[in-house]
């Protein structure tokens, strides 16, 4: 691993007719070269680390705190019961508490691992030769919007919020990633991208793809 990392993120798009409804949303991301498979000794270790901040207690009152609030905060508006479904950093939470320990599984994501559970700010990677270098954004789908550039990507209904580029639909806003637009074995550069919600400062986003980059060794 780098023992320097050096990031400039970029600003996403945030579609007009989001601004107002949506004053704090907003997307980060950077692009870094990398290598996916198997993660180092120290990787792991970390991981195991973290593991012991997370107990039925402090899974309890994750809740309350600032940043997991405002994302709660944020699925309401969008439609979502953040009881039902459940933000991203509170997924791995549970996740921890029902498997024993935060499970190592690649370097890429045990990277998006490590940045949520340092920050609770949620972390994508994408294939970057799939992604227009002029950047990904958010904005509401259209009619014959499909996931996705290939014929495995579903067809979408207008009016649902999405990151994109010129090219495609790269994923679902918190929602799932479009079919081969996530990093394969044959991937070698890799976006990251995070999304921030009003109450969640923009250094924590920052601070996110920063240890995402850090764990995956590039700048």
């Amino acid at each position: 691993m780098a023992e320097e990392v050096e990031l400039s993120a970029a600003a996403g798009f945030i579609a007009p007719e989001l601004q107002d409804e949506f004053p704090g949303l907003r997307l980060a991301w950077v692009s870094v070269d990398a290598v996916p498979g198997g993660s180092p000794h120290e990787v792991q270790l970390r991981l195991r680390s973290l593991s012991n901040r997370y107990r039925g207690a402090n899974v309890v009152a994750m809740r309350t705190q600032p940043i997991p609030h405002a994302y709660r905060a944020f699925f309401r508006q969008i439609g979502l019961d953040p009881d039902t479904t459940r933000i991203p950093i509170e997924q791995a939470a549970v996740a921890r508490l029902l498997q024993g320990n935060f499970r190592s599984t690649n370097v890429v994501d045990d990277a998006l691992l490590i940045a949520l559970v340092e920050t609770g700010v949620p972390v994508w990677a994408l294939d970057a030769e799939l992604v227009d270098p002029g950047g990904l954004g958010i904005r509401p789908t259209l009619a014959g919007d499909r996931l996705g550039t290939t014929e495995y990507g579903s067809h979408l209904p207008a009016d649902r919020l999405a990151v994109a580029d010129s090219r495609a639909i790269h994923a679902l806003l918190f929602g799932e990633i479009a079919p081969g637009h996530g990093v394969t074995r044959r991937t070698r550069r890799i976006v990251l991208f995070t999304v921030g919600v009003d109450g969640v400062p923009a250094i924590h986003l920052e601070e996110a793809l920063w240890l995402c980059v850090e764990t995956l060794g590039g700048q």
